[in-house]
């Protein structure tokens, strides 16, 4: 007997209470099996983000409003790194994609990791359709890191934007005023 049958039989539009049921409809219930299956942990989420997508590092050009060396924007751009970018000085940052063919973007990624100081970050996420003379939001969000228990915010957005020239992430990293620097540990757009 299949599901629908099943629950057909015992009066139910789907799976509901097995007490109004007979007891040839209870032990034949008993004998399904739940599909399942194991999901990786979420700090191994940034190899699906590398999967598909714009390959930025052919996109056209970035600019940063700082960078520390050890941690260039090509660590948190290019499919397959891991290292993340981080700003040379505390303070707002802005990192903008300038692309070389107007892109249609259907989802934009964001990882961002603090290991080490609490704070509350802001950030503002914006796209521009004429080289940047005007600027649409897509969002702007806050986020409270408080480690060790929350170390990683993972923002997936779903949009539908056309003919993107430019998108452009607003970083205030500590809206205290604090010595916290910018990072960002991935963006992928697709």
């Amino acid at each position: 007997m299949a599901v629908d049958e099943w629950a057909m039989t015992c009066g139910m539009e789907g799976f509901g209470s097995l007490q109004f049921c007979g007891p040839a409809a209870i032990e034949e219930a008993s004998q399904l099996r739940m599909r399942k299956r194991l999901i990786s942990p979420i700090p191994g989420d940034r190899t699906v983000l590398d999967r598909g997508g714009l390959d930025l590092a052919n996109f056209g050009m970035v600019e940063i409003s700082s960078e520390d060396e050890a941690y260039p924007i090509e660590g948190a751009l290019q499919l397959g790194e891991t290292r993340g970018w981080r700003a040379a000085e505390p303070g707002p940052q802005i990192i903008r994609l300038l692309f070389d063919q107007p892109q249609n973007l259907k989802r934009i990624w964001l990882v961002f990791e603090e290991t080490e100081t609490q704070r509350t970050q802001e950030f503002v996420l914006r796209w521009s359709p004429d080289q940047g003379r005007s600027f649409r939001e897509i969002v702007r969000q806050q986020w409270n890191f408080s480690p060790p228990m929350t170390v990683r915010e993972t923002e997936d957005y779903a949009v539908d934007l056309s003919d993107v020239t430019v998108l452009e992430l607003r970083i205030l990293p500590d809206q205290s005023g604090g010595t916290a620097r910018a990072s960002l540990a991935s963006l992928r757009l697709a």
